[in-house]
């Protein structure tokens, strides 16, 4: 399991750019990041209520996911999708609720939920929303756009990273959107 990709964009923007290296922040996110805080920063729920806590804060996709998506034709590059960090060996959207993965030596990111895939993904390039979204074995919806994180233990992240998984005690609980 290691990172191969990390990005930030300071602007609310859909892609953000790819980097040396980022700097998490506990409690906060990546630093320089336009979603950095500890309350919410994504717009659409700031205008609902802009106190609640920012469980968005790091943003995470699997290059498997990446992949899969470029055999039905999709050109989609780390950060294109607006996440912070790019992994390889993780199954992350089937990681139990509270699951924590560390980075390197220090940094340290508790999993908080799915990622909603909304439209944005159509406009980026068309039928990219529908890619998102698969079925498990009972037909229950997957959501497919990565995984949410809060940061528990500041550090920088650059591609090359080792990663750790902790999981947390059981029943283990699975991830719903956030």
């Amino acid at each position: 399991m290691k990172v191969i990709a990390v990005s930030r964009a300071a602007a609310h923007v859909f892609s953000k750019e790819k980097r040396d290296d980022i700097h998490l922040l506990e409690g906060l996110g990546v630093e320089g990041d336009a979603h950095f805080g500890a309350q919410v920063q994504h717009r659409s729920r700031v205008a609902i209520d802009p106190l609640q806590p920012n469980l968005r804060q790091v943003h995470l996709i699997a290059q498997e996911w990446l992949d899969e998506l470029a055999g039905h034709g999709f050109d989609i590059k780390p950060g294109d999708l607006g996440e912070n960090i790019t992994t390889t060996g993780i199954d992350l959207i089937h990681l139990p609720l509270h699951s924590v993965l560390q980075f390197g030596w220090q940094a340290q990111v508790r999993i908080t939920g799915l990622r909603n895939p909304c439209g944005q993904l159509d406009r980026f390039q068309q039928g990219l929303k529908a890619a998102a979204l698969g079925q498990d074995e009972k037909g229950g919806l997957v959501l497919k756009a990565g995984i949410m994180a809060v940061v528990i233990a500041s550090g920088h992240v650059q591609s090359g990273d080792e990663i750790d998984l902790t999981l947390p005690e059981k029943p283990y609980l699975p991830l719903e959107r956030v």
